[in-house]
């Protein structure tokens, strides 16, 4: 069967850790379908990123280990961090190209979406601003590129963006600039939920005439402290 081009639903979610966030996936699977998954935290080495290959055989994984360097100094002695991964289900892979992956984000081109999963620094990371910075540059610069593309940019951007926060700033600014939408401007009903004093999952994209629509899963998993955010792209 040919792959439905109209319609791709895509999961945003923070695991914090491979195997505390690897069944939330499975559920979703099961409960809801996605086509891709954008995926924060995974925490994994080099050595255990085909982990989602093994857990997800259904899915083909663009993504890397953000451990890379902390392996390659020695053992390890502290804990595990960071990493972005991309699932796409195998039905796509005929109508994807993989971009860009870099520790903290990686970009993607499905049929005509242009969909970035993206992991910004937290407050009290090291010269915070310069590394948002530095991503959103890159990243507006693969849209350029990709001008004739529908645009999504979603993930963990670590930072509410009513707050009076440096990087708030920047990345309000930073949405006018681009004529970018936050998905809860356009679904008030569920941005009370998602205005929480940790990590903030956020969608910004280009459809202003014809907006994702985009839910938050509630149901399951309440111990984590962010949801998974689905967004069907229309």
């Amino acid at each position: 069967m040919a792959p439905d081009r109209s319609r791709l639903n895509v999961s945003s979610f923070n695991m914090h850790g491979f195997y505390q966030g690897f069944s939330v996936i499975e559920y979703l699977i099961k409960s809801d379908a996605p086509d891709i998954f954008l995926l924060q935290e995974h925490w994994l080495t080099p050595a255990n990123m085909d982990n989602f290959d093994k857990y997800f055989p259904d899915f083909f994984t663009f993504g890397c280990s953000a451990m890379s360097k902390q392996v390659d100094s020695g053992p390890l002695c502290k804990r595990p961090f960071g990493g972005v991964v991309t699932l796409i289900n195998n039905r796509l892979h005929s109508i994807t190209k993989t971009i860009f992956c870099d520790k903290r984000y990686s970009t993607v081109h499905v049929a005509n979406y242009l969909i970035v999963n993206v992991y910004l620094p937290c407050v009290g990371t090291s010269d915070r601003l310069l590394i948002c910075e530095h991503i959103l540059d890159n990243v507006l610069a693969w849209r350029d590129r990709y001008s004739t593309c529908e645009f999504i940019i979603a993930g963990d951007f670590n930072v509410d963006l009513d707050s009076s926060d440096a990087v708030a700033k920047y990345l309000n600014q930073c949405m006018r600039d681009n004529f970018l939408v936050r998905y809860d401007d356009l679904y008030q009903k569920v941005r009370h939920t998602l205005i929480m004093p940790w990590d903030i999952h956020l969608v910004l994209t280009t459809f202003s005439s014809h907006p994702p629509l985009v839910s938050v899963i509630l149901q399951y998993w309440i111990q984590m402290s962010t949801f998974p955010i689905i967004c069907h792209l229309r």
